[in-house]
């Protein structure tokens, strides 16, 4: 009874803050709330040509239970679309997560203005770029007779096929997603950083802490709730390689190895118009997201002390 006269008053107090949350919700309950009847599709066989819209043909359907999470999972495309997800997405992870925690640290150091400035200002415009322009700019480059290979072609070496080559794509896919996402996340770590009290830093140099100490025992630390956070939230996105950028990139011949869970819901439920098996995968995608972002809150909370909830 005394916690909820506690939480009564304290949403009195910050009814404000409460009030600001109100357009958040409404856009939920008109737009994403609705559109969870559209899940029911994949316990259906949906005919999207019975009743006079697709809200009405999804009522007409016939409910066929977990027939198409069946016929999912003995597709044998399914493992291979699934390991490709995995495997893309923990490179991201591995070698993209630490760079902008690196680079507004780095950043952080710089004491003239103006040079801050120009860094901030070119690491962050290609966050702004669409992944069709990043893949042309990349494609000028990389491509059979972009500008690398003409240079390694004048001195007597043969192309890299760097859009083709099934040893070499993956790795394209984290270093393009890195040059252009790497800015934004900078801004967040940034962002943190400001948040830390100045005078622990004066007190460090009173006490005679060189920068790294400096970095180490109060840069890191006062980050550490924002690490987390990101991290939690990039494990629930782990089956999120990529959509647009690998859609834009990749071609039939490094399907075997770019192949995603989302490109394969839109080729199977847009291409073949499987509506009823890309909503089960879709459907499997989301059910296993919440399932990594639980448990890596959970494992958070008992191993560093923080967590989102």
């Amino acid at each position: 009874m005394l916690k909820s006269k506690n939480s009564f008053g304290y949403l009195r107090k910050k009814y404000q803050l409460y009030l600001m949350l109100i357009p958040g919700f409404c856009f939920l309950f008109l737009y994403k709330i609705p559109s969870y009847y559209g899940l029911t599709m994949a316990f259906k066989d949906f005919n999207i040509f019975l009743g006079n819209n697709p809200i009405e043909a999804i009522g007409l359907s016939e409910w066929v239970g977990l027939d198409n999470f069946r016929r999912l999972f003995d597709n044998p495309d399914f493992f291979k679309v699934f390991r490709n997800t995995i495997l893309i997405s923990l490179y991201k992870i591995i070698y993209l997560f630490p760079l902008p925690i690196i680079a507004a640290i780095l950043l952080n150091e710089i004491n003239s203005k103006l040079y801050k400035k120009l860094i901030q200002t070119f690491i962050y415009i290609p966050y702004f770029f669409s992944w069709v322009i990043v893949f042309g700019i990349f494609y000028s480059l990389l491509g059979t007779y972009g500008l690398f290979n003409q240079i390694i072609n004048s001195f007597g070496y043969k192309s890299i096929s760097f859009f083709s080559d099934t040893k070499i794509f993956r790795g394209l896919l984290v270093a393009t997603e890195g040059w252009k996402e790497m800015g934004w996340n900078t801004i967040i770590y940034l962002a943190a950083i400001t948040s830390i009290e100045p005078t622990l830093y004066g007190a460090a140099k009173v006490d005679g802490a060189s920068k790294i100490q400096q970095i180490v025992y109060i840069t890191i630390p006062g980050l550490l709730p924002t690490i987390v956070l990101m991290l939690i939230i990039r494990v629930g996105n782990v089956l999120r390689a990529g959509f647009e950028q690998i859609l834009v990139m990749y071609n039939p011949t490094v399907y075997e190895v770019a192949d995603v869970i989302e490109t394969y819901i839109y080729r199977m439920g847009l291409g073949q118009m499987d509506f009823s098996l890309g909503t089960a995968l879709g459907l499997f995608n989301g059910v296993v997201a919440l399932i990594l972002i639980v448990s890596a809150n959970v494992v958070s909370r008992k191993l560093l002390g923080r967590s989102i909830w």
